[in-house]
């Protein structure tokens, strides 16, 4: 027979890092084409002029410019209009 007791079993012990989304450049920084401007999860946010959004939804600048930020109403598949903000590079 065994002379140490059975160890227990760990639960809960997995953990992912972050997936660091966010805003990355604000309102009124400088960008250059390529550069993310906002990463996330599902389209919270919408791509405006200069800017166009990547299959996983992150918001790149298309050009040269600066950041700025709007409010605005888009229609959701139901029929119902919600504000949305739109990233705009100028």
């Amino acid at each position: 027979m065994s002379h140490v007791k059975a160890g227990g079993t760990s639960k809960n012990n997995h953990d992912s890092p972050g997936q660091r989304l966010g805003v990355k450049r604000f309102g009124g920084q400088k960008v250059r084409t390529g550069e993310v401007i906002i990463r996330q999860v599902g389209q919270t946010k919408l791509a405006g002029d200069g800017t166009f959004m990547s299959r996983n939804f992150t918001i790149h600048a298309a050009k040269d410019g600066i950041v700025s930020f709007k409010q605005r109403a888009s229609r959701k598949f139901t029929g119902k209009t919600v504000r949305r903000t739109e990233v705009v590079v100028e």
